[in-house]
């Protein structure tokens, strides 16, 4: 397996746990930040207006609740989840939970103001209780561990040149080595692209370079839930992934971020330092909108970003490779959920959702 991220190492952890011999490789060294998966918080919610990403987020909390009986470790915090913003989206939110009989309940400005202080509301708000969010780096770890405790061997720090399928075995070519099996999973995020170029048609993925950063709380008695703006500007646009605002509380202070607005990157070049002009403008954005924390004193926590045109996930099978990218801006909620699906792939035990797979 190539890429050691949320998604590979919830593979690892599948496929272990049922027996396989699982050998995860990783470029970067355990616990680096140059990749999507770190952090120590991630937003958990069902509030989608597809009723396919509502019933596959409810069936990864069952996923999640597994891993944490695996590990012993609780991953997820339930702080609920409140959507507000464009009237159009977040009644189209609400429709569809509703749809899927969850529950779900709508607040006018004033309302939601009272109830969370810390945040600024101007048009429709909708508040979901089943929803919060998870610890990253803790949920990486609980998986590499469980993983490692169930006979997968994980590696890091060893970087995959080539990956060459051949008729009886995948030969994966490191600087040290040359590795043979059976079949081989790519999870390496923006490095997806390069590391099977010429093997595999993938749909575009663009890497983008995202600049969120924590606040610390003005009041630590105000309640934070998770929350995603839907700003009207953005909604008028008509993208294929709307721009919005996200943000979540956790041990950083609360954490504020633009969706995907992000410069395009190569991956294996990414700028130092912080994006100050991106920075500056979040700034202006916590001014307004989250009166409850200071925005004077962000600690900016840069991340990359692999997104396809639909933001609809990578999973697929062809011959001995299983592929598996796309996942960033809103796939960590879905993470041992999506390494079941590449586990039953590797073992041929089912396939994948249409709109997942290459020939979509």
């Amino acid at each position: 397996m190539v890429g050691a991220g949320a998604m590979g190492s919830a593979a690892a952890w599948r496929l272990a746990r049922q027996g396989v011999d699982v050998t995860l490789l990783e470029q970067f060294e355990q616990g680096h930040t140059r990749g999507g998966s770190h952090g120590s918080s991630r937003i958990v919610r069902l509030s989608y207006d597809d009723p396919f990403y509502v019933d596959l987020a409810a069936t990864a909390y069952d996923r999640w609740a597994e891993l944490e009986d695996d590990c012993g470790e609780q991953l997820l915090a339930w702080t609920g989840v409140v959507d507000h913003g464009d009237p159009a989206t977040v009644g189209a939110l609400a429709a569809a939970m509703d749809e899927r009989g969850h529950a779900v309940e709508m607040l006018d400005p004033d309302e939601a103001a009272e109830r969370w202080p810390g945040l600024r509301f101007e048009t429709s708000v909708l508040f979901h209780p089943r929803g919060g969010r998870a610890h990253a780096d803790l949920a990486l770890a609980a998986l590499q561990r469980v993983a490692a405790e169930q006979g997968a061997e994980i590696r890091h720090g060893v970087e995959v040149a080539t990956v060459i399928p051949g008729p009886a075995a995948v030969e994966v070519r490191t600087p040290g080595e040359t590795l043979r099996a059976r079949q081989v999973v790519v999870a390496a995020g923006g490095w997806t692209g390069r590391l099977l170029d010429g093997l595999v048609a993938l749909p575009r993925l663009t890497v983008t370079r995202e600049q969120p950063a924590h606040f610390p709380p003005g009041d630590p008695a105000t309640p934070w839930p998770s929350f995603i703006h839907h700003q009207v500007e953005a909604a008028s646009r008509g993208a294929a992934t709307p721009r919005g605002t996200y943000g979540l509380a956790g041990q950083d202070g609360v954490k504020v971020g633009f969706h995907a607005v992000g410069p395009v990157v190569d991956p294996r070049a990414v700028p130092d330092g912080v994006d100050e002009p991106r920075l500056r403008e979040l700034q202006g954005y916590v001014k307004r909108w989250v009166p409850g924390v200071d925005a004077e004193q962000p600690t900016a926590d840069g991340c990359l970003y692999d997104l396809t045109d639909t933001a609809d996930f990578i999973v697929d099978r062809v011959g001995s490779l299983t592929i598996a990218a796309g996942f960033s801006g809103h796939g960590f909620k879905f993470v041992p959920e999506i390494g079941r699906l590449i586990a039953d792939l590797v073992l041929d035990a089912g396939v994948s959702p249409t709109r997942f797979t290459l020939r979509r």
